[in-house]
């Protein structure tokens, strides 16, 4: 297992988790004001397509990590 990689993909996978729930935080509080649960349709929004890209990027990391 190729240490490095291995770490860089748990920091972007934890980076883009804690990104993508801010995100998603913000994206309710600005759409739905009354404090409901909002609709399923938040994870399709766009302002979510940066923290899936980083969130992809990490596990390709992680799996070329663990067969090298």
């Amino acid at each position: 297992m190729n240490w490095i990689l291995g770490f860089v993909a748990i920091v972007l996978l934890v980076v883009g988790l804690v990104g993508q729930a801010f995100e998603m935080r913000k994206i309710r509080l600005t759409t739905y004001k009354d404090e409901g649960l909002g609709s399923a349709n938040i994870f399709m929004n766009k302002k979510n397509l940066k923290w899936y890209a980083i969130l992809g990027i990490g596990i390709v990391l992680w799996y070329i990590s663990e067969r090298m």
